[in-house]
């Protein structure tokens, strides 16, 4: 078994939902993982991860997540729409990289009714080791958590966390059959560039985004709160935040939920004894008050037709 620890901010929720999501990775791609949350320094809290195998289990994900390829897949019978034509410049940032039709695999079992371009779930794999994740399309009845919306596609928003997001070759590079040149850093680069701090404090290596899953407040904005859209400014003006978070909290969310209550406030728990996948999923969602716990809450904002996670604040009890 090894082990190892990473810096969380507990006010974070999407630092909070990667926790999960790394423990949930650990768990699958090592076995026997087990994580919990340390808060005895109120300054710097942790969250600790052991699974089977001889180096850091923060550092394995890592490592797969840096290598892996990505498609999408849909239900039997699913083609994909003829492309619509978008607005001159809409959402440039997302489309840069992305071929039009990625590759499409067809599943037997499928997690919605019927299959959404925009929503369609992922496989990723490192051609040892296969992965689905797809919460955003879960068609349970419970709430999915899809908090993105509008023309970009789960697959868009996996690729640029992962392999970050590429400009349109220049004439020279499509003549030499070179990609364009890197605009937005994902795993890959980080990894890449910035290995060993990525493995040590992987939710501090922040980098400008196009586009996410919404999960990391961080790089979050309203054209309220920046007092204008920075989606409107040539050069955009991107924000800053942590593609580690961002599809770590989505993985997190693959088979756990907070609490959604009173339209959109959020409630969820951390734990402070290491568990089990399982077990860890009942703890943040609040079923497990035996254990030493805390519980925070948060609203989602909104920023267009998009959700947005904010900072939260802690519950006391009384």
């Amino acid at each position: 078994m090894a082990a190892a620890e990473i810096p969380v901010d507990l006010f974070n929720p999407g630092q909070v939902f990667a926790c999960l999501g790394f423990l949930e990775a650990a768990d699958i791609l090592l076995g026997d993982a087990e994580g919990g949350f340390d808060w005895n320094d109120e300054d710097s809290a942790s969250f600790s991860l052991r699974a089977c195998g001889h180096q850091s289990p923060f550092e394995e994900v890592l490592q797969f997540l840096a290598q892996v390829e990505i498609k999408r897949f849909g239900p039997v019978g699913y083609i994909d729409p003829p492309p619509k034509k978008s607005k001159e410049g809409a959402e440039e940032e997302m489309e840069e990289s992305f071929e039009a039709n990625p590759a499409l695999g067809i599943s037997q079992t499928f997690p919605a009714r019927q299959g959404d371009k925009m929503s369609l779930p992922i496989r990723i794999s490192d051609r040892k080791r296969l992965v689905e994740l797809g919460h955003w399309t879960d068609d349970s009845g419970r709430e999915t958590f899809k908090l993105y919306s509008g023309n970009r596609s789960a697959y868009q928003i996996t690729r640029a966390m992962l392999k970050g997001i590429r400009k349109k070759p220049s004439r020279n590079q499509k003549d030499n059959g070179q990609p364009g040149d890197i605009k937005t850093n994902g795993i890959a680069q980080l990894w890449e560039e910035n290995r060993s701090r990525l493995i040590q404090e992987p939710f501090d290596v922040t980098t400008p985004m196009g586009g996410s899953f919404n999960f990391d407040p961080r790089g979050a904005w309203t054209a309220i709160d920046a007092g204008y859209s920075p989606n409107d400014q040539k050069p955009k003006h991107m924000v800053e935040a942590s593609p580690v978070v961002e599809f770590l909290a989505a993985w997190g969310l693959e088979h756990a939920r907070p609490e959604l209550f009173d339209g959109r406030q959020v409630r969820y728990t951390v734990w402070g004894t290491p568990l089990s996948p399982m077990m860890a999923r009942a703890s943040f969602a609040g079923a497990l008050s035996c254990l030493p716990v805390r519980r925070f809450r948060f609203k989602l904002d909104l920023s267009g037709k998009n959700k947005i996670v904010t900072f939260a604040e802690e519950e006391i009890s009384s």
